[in-house]
């Protein structure tokens, strides 16, 4: 899970119009050009992930009943996928979504036809939030190669709580052109036209502002069930006239929420998981029930009772009364699966005979000596062509067998990491170092597989929330994050081994923030910042982290920057005050130099140019973007770029010229990755419209090593790189 783009929350805005066309072609010409200053052309580049491996929450995954091998998965902020069989692998279906549709990159449910293969639908929107803008729903003819938009009057949640239920879209068993769509605050939604046009449609129960509204929809045969969050009745289904509360279900302790619900077609029973909240987080009861939909009969088979809830359910469709679900929040004994082969009359759990292989993404150790099973499991599915052929999701992968004892990661393909930090080393074995969401900092030795020391560990941190090199001694590395052992480390060759600093100060450990080293390596300056955005005194140690001392002239919650030539000069910019601060002394006093600048957004970032002295760049979003070569006295708008979120440095393009930039920005027309060659005079666009991956603005920078080459952080769609076409 990530946290909403900072400074984005207001922006989406449901677009207007006819559904369009929008998997569109790369770019291949010249782009509009801003004239003088500015120009931007477009240069074609070849976009690929560095490669980790799933990362993320995947929250919902489904085969398609008719044709073997073929499966779609979806994810809570990183878009969704279509799986090939023949490849093992995992194709993204959603980068085409551009930087105003950041909130579409969450996928609230998926459907396809089951008459139709080639028909896939999906319905988009990360938070249902004020901030947020309405959600959309896309639907393809070609199993998602192209899309055509349809944009919805409410807002969807795929990021929020109940976002691992079950499917909320689904294709009528009774005619493909009908679909339904089940909301969380505005209940139900019809198309009668292949999902070109939405309208509501009648449904018995009131969603609340707070509540789960519909948890999903299933088909059983030609009836349809809803699942419904919000108290009363918890299963609803379709009848000649209308919609009725399912007779005699659950009532009394086991009347909670239903999170999901498969249907045996062999046996025609309907299976349906509870759990006294949606999930994934806060489930602390829960039950399994069968619904013989033929005599009306239900029958309590929940596996086993204790303080946790049940999530992913699936059947087998080529062997009646074979049923798997999955427990959630079941922290103390580990989560598992328990598969049954005789309706729910017995139980096996999956996870005491299982044999985890985590060698493709190694970080699923999480330090350890072994991976866990797993939790947050909501996602599970039997491929319908493969018995033993099972997947689930966790908050970090996609775990799948052939044949119920081994397990690995499925996950080929799918990259679902946040962003925050990225470092290319100007020498060493790695040519990437990159901090994250979730799991921490990962040293790459290698693009194209998984680290294999996995997260930095000594001490293993969650969220990385700071990652500095000193540019004169590029051995020497600092990290930050959220820890349990410690929230701070050094390593000395590189980012390939840590050790975590012999002291911190005590508000480390509730507010670890951004830290910067000297060029030098020898002093550290760090930066201490609540999850909520509130700043705190910043300290500095010049004896690698065995003591540290406060620096009360620092900016509160500024994040520091080191000057790339000069270990006495560091600079931080208060976004509060639009005011530079900068320091000769090593760190220990900053006074203020240039004020009046761009303020009001803790999102605006300063940026040192490589191998130069005070040669700074103000990357300050829509109000464009910056420059002083004096140190921060003095800062002058760069001409022709009207927008710069994120800015970072590459290779020259010629030996001893200036470095090539690159940033997530505009000139004059929409948000797009950029690179300059000739220090910000022109400008040229080197993503295109089928790579866009929604907000991408807090982290980019470019491989000392190799001219064009850029490492560009998404948020949610983990490390893009590309090179030159």
């Amino acid at each position: 899970m990530a946290v909403p783009p900072p400074g984005r929350r207001a922006v989406l805005a449901g677009a207007a119009g006819a559904a369009a066309l929008t998997a569109l072609p790369a770019l291949t010409a010249p782009a509009h050009a801003a004239g003088g200053a500015g120009a931007v052309a477009a240069r074609a580049y070849r976009w690929r992930n560095a490669v980790i491996g799933g990362t993320g929450f995947i929250t919902g995954v489904l085969f398609h009943p008719a044709v073997r091998g073929l499966a779609y998965a979806r994810t809570d902020i990183g878009g969704a996928y279509r799986w090939d069989d023949r490849t093992a692998s995992w194709t993204p279906l959603t980068d085409h979504l551009g930087w105003d549709d950041w909130n579409l990159l969450g996928v609230e449910a998926m459907a396809v036809d089951p008459a139709r293969p080639e028909r896939l639908y999906l319905a988009l929107g990360t938070y249902a939030q004020p901030w947020a803008g309405n959600g959309a729903v896309l639907r393809s003819t070609d199993r998602g190669a192209t899309w055509r938009r349809s944009d919805l009057t409410v807002k969807l949640g795929a990021n929020e709580d109940g976002r691992g239920t079950g499917e909320r879209l689904l294709v009528d068993p009774r005619d493909s052109a009908t679909l339904w769509l089940g909301t969380r605050h505005d209940g139900l939604l019809k198309s009668a036209d292949a999902g070109i046009t939405w309208a509501p449609a009648p449904f018995p129960a009131q969603p609340s502002a707070t509540g789960q509204g519909i948890t999903f929809l299933a088909a059983a045969g030609r009836v349809v069930y809803a699942g419904w969050g919000d108290g009363g009745a918890a299963l609803l289904r379709t009848t000649a006239t209308g919609w009725e509360a399912v007779p005699g279900q659950p009532a009394g302790e086991a009347a909670r929420v239903p999170v999901h619900a498969a249907y045996d077609a062999r046996t025609r029973a309907l299976y349906v998981s509870y759990a006294d909240a949606p999930g994934p987080n806060n489930q602390s009861a829960g039950s399994v029930h069968r619904l013989d939909t033929v005599t009306g009969v239900w029958t309590d088979v929940t596996p086993e009772r204790g303080a946790f809830g049940y999530g992913g359910l699936s059947v087998d469709a080529s062997r009646g009364g074979t049923v798997v679900v999955s427990t959630n929040n079941r922290w103390s004994a580990v989560d598992t699966l328990f598969r049954s082969t005789d309706g729910g009359r017995g139980w096996v759990s999956l996870k005491d005979t299982a044999v985890l292989d985590v060698t493709e993404t190694p970080y699923l150790k999480w330090g350890g000596p072994s991976p866990k099973f797993g939790w947050w499991i909501q996602a599970l599915a039997i491929d319908p062509y493969d018995s033993k052929h099972i997947v689930y999701g966790t908050g970090a992968t996609l775990y799948g067998t052939r044949d119920l004892v081994r397990w690995a990661p499925q996950i080929r393909g799918l990259e679902e990491s946040a962003v925050r930090q990225l470092i290319s080393p100007p020498s060493g074995a790695a040519h990437l170092i990159s901090g994250l969401g979730d799991i921490g900092v990962m040293y790459h030795e290698q693009l194209t597989a998984s680290p294999p020391s996995g997260m930095a560990a000594n001490p293993v941190m969650g969220s990385s929330t700071g990652l500095a090199q000193a540019a004169l001694a590029p051995s020497y590395v600092v990290r930050a994050g959220w820890g349990d052992h410690g929230n701070g480390a050094y390593s000395n060759d590189g980012g390939r081994t840590w050790a975590p600093f012999a002291a911190q100060p005590s508000v480390a450990s509730s507010a670890p923030g951004p830290l910067a080293t000297s060029a030098n390596g020898r002093t550290l300056l760090w930066s201490f910042v609540h999850w909520d955005g509130t700043g705190h005194p910043a300290h500095r140690s010049t004896d690698n982290g065995a003591t540290w001392a406060e620096v009360p002239s620092f900016p509160r919650g500024a994040t520091p920057v080191a000057d790339p030539v000069d270990p006495a000069r560091f600079y931080a910019y208060d976004t509060a005050t639009g005011t530079l601060y900068a320091s000769t002394d090593s760190g220990a006093s900053f006074t203020a130099r240039a004020a009046g600048l761009p303020s009001g957004d803790p999102q605006f970032k300063i940026a040192a140019a490589p191998g130069r002295t005070g040669d700074l760049w103000l990357s300050a979003k829509d109000q464009g973007l910056h420059r002083s070569t004096d140190g921060g006295a003095h800062f002058g708008r760069v001409a022709g770029c009207r927008a710069s979120h994120a800015l970072g440095f590459g290779r020259a393009a010629t030996a001893g010229g200036y470095p090539a930039l690159f940033q997530t920005g505009a000139t004059d027309g929409p948000v797009c990755v950029l690179r300059s060659d000739d220090e910000a005079r022109t400008w040229m666009r080197i993503n295109d419209d089928s790579h866009q991956w929604g907000w991408t603005g807090e982290v980019i920078t470019g491989d000392p090593r190799i001219h064009g080459r850029v490492y560009l952080g998404t948020n949610g769609r983990g490390i893009q790189y590309g090179d030159p076409a």
